[in-house]
């Protein structure tokens, strides 16, 4: 373990010890290590958000270096942003506030497969009406597994 080139007991000056200065580190390499192994495995699990049966496409994912905006809708109707319920009246004012005017921010809209589409055309339309212009449809691809239900 490190201990460098020490001088001999005689060349101490007799029988003294003197302190070691050395650090080991390898303790808390492990700890980083493990802590940094639960980040990886929890990160992903954190942005899902509320669970919805999404409809299935097959088309090409998108990759984004900025994470949008996900506005939600589930089977009974309840309108998110994020992981907060929102009022579909406020929805807009939300937005504006949340993306502080900023039109081109990109908003994903995710809305559950058993929804009438006029509903989510209903909520998209309430978010291109407050200016905003990157507005998508979420959808999920074939054989990708599906949330629980709550």
């Amino acid at each position: 373990m490190g201990m460098g080139n020490l001088p001999s007991r005689k060349q101490r000056g007799g029988g003294r010890k003197s302190p070691m200065s050395e650090i080991n580190v390898t303790p808390m390499v492990d700890v980083m290590l493990v802590l940094l192994i639960i980040f990886m495995v929890a990160a992903p699990l954190l942005t899902v958000g509320v669970p919805v049966n999404l409809p299935q496409t097959k088309a090409a994912p998108l990759n984004e270096k900025t994470e949008p905006l996900a506005v939600t809708i589930k089977a009974d109707g309840q309108v998110y942003i994020q992981d907060t319920v929102v009022v579909l009246e406020e929805l807009a004012a939300r937005l504006q506030a949340i993306t502080e005017n900023k039109p081109d921010t990109r908003i994903y809209v995710r809305g559950d497969h058993s929804l009438d589409y006029g509903r989510v055309m209903e909520v998209m339309g309430l978010i291109t009406s407050a200016g905003f212009t990157k507005v998508a449809l979420i959808t999920e691809t074939p054989g990708a597994t599906k949330p629980d239900k709550k």
